[in-house]
Formats: C-alpha cells, sequence, structure tokens
C-alpha cells in the first residue's frame, strides 16, 4: 500500500508527515484542509526574518522539537545584542552580521535530538556543520541560497534538507 504524504511534499520524510497504508485512490485526492505545520513553522520564520538589520538578505529561523509541538528557539540575522542595528561593513557576503541559524542554535538546549529547523534561505556552509552538530534532524528552507553547498553538507550528515515552497502562496489572508 502506499504512503501518503500527508503536506503533498514527497521530500518531507518526517514521521509526522507520513501516513502508511492508504489506499491509491486517497493518495491522488488528498489535499490538506488546514497549512501543515511545517508550512507554520516556515511562516513563523518568515516573520522573523522581517527583523533582520542585514542589508543584503534578511533570513529567519525557528527551531522546534521532534514532535513539532515545542518552539525551542528563533533567531534572524544581524548584528551582536547591544552593537548598532545595522551590518559592519557594506560587503555583501562579509558584513559581520550573525546569520538566523547561529543565533537561533545558541538558544536551542544542545540536550535535545532531532530538532527540526525552518529557515528562510538554505543554510550556508559553516551554518550547516553548526545544524549537523546541534543534533538538528531536518532543516526545511523556502529559498535557496546562492551556495548549494550548505545543503550538500546537510545531506553528508545524514540531515534531511527540504526546499519547502510548496503552500507558499495558499492560506494568505
Amino acid at each position: 500500500m502506499p504512503t501518503l504524504f500527508k503536506d503533498l511534499v514527497a521530500e518531507n520524510t518526517h514521521p509526522l508527515n507520513l501516513r502508511e497504508g492508504v489506499s491509491e485512490s486517497e493518495v491522488e485526492s488528498w489535499r490538506p484542509a488546514r497549512p501543515p505545520l511545517f508550512e507554520l513553522y516556515m511562516r513563523m520564520a518568515e516573520e522573523l526574518a522581517k527583523r533582520s538589520t542585514c542589508r543584503r538578505l534578511s533570513v529567519g529561523t525557528v527551531i522546534t522539537d521532534a514532535h513539532l509541538e515545542n518552539v525551542l528557539a528563533i533567531g534572524y540575522n544581524g548584528n551582536v545584542r547591544g552593537f548598532p542595528n545595522d551590518c559592519d561593513a557594506p560587503t555583501p557576503g562579509a558584513c559581520g552580521c550573525i546569520h538566523s541559524e547561529m543565533n537561533a542554535l545558541v538558544k536551542a538546549p544542545g540536550r535535545e535530538r532531532d530538532k527540526v529547523a525552518f529557515v528562510t534561505a538554505s543554510p550556508c556552509v559553516m551554518c550547516a556543520k553548526l545544524i549537523a552538530q546541534a543534533r538538528i534532524s531536518h532543516v526545511y528552507y523556502r529559498e535557496a541560497y546562492r551556495d548549494a553547498t550548505g545543503v550538500d553538507i546537510l545531506r553528508q550528515a545524514g540531515i534531511t534538507a527540504v526546499h519547502y515552497d510548496r503552500w507558499k502562496d495558499e492560506w494568505r489572508g
């Protein structure tokens, strides 16, 4: 019997997204009646990105527990607490801003395993390495960053990385 991906995103193999043993007709006719939790957390990350002070790219991050029941940490890119809300330098890619993933990871509990991250842009190389070190099992990103190496590192580390844009324009009011 086939597997139903409840959010209709086949790359999303998170256990909460899978429904085993359904009929072919149910798979073909299924459509969520409300936004999937994965989409809601992604939208939270989008709202956080609006607080970014980086001139080049505004990014937001939400980290949840494995069951998607608790937000463990949030972050957006910008300068260090107490410093001016501005980039240190005008050079794109070297402005001195702390990345949103880094901001969220320093707040997330280290003991918690299989955390889930929702990020508005796929992670850079260094953030991908930190995500792997932080026991995150799934990373959902809305937009692909200009360099895909970070996603490659996530996958090398056994982390499920999902370009999550299926529901981007749905349920907006």
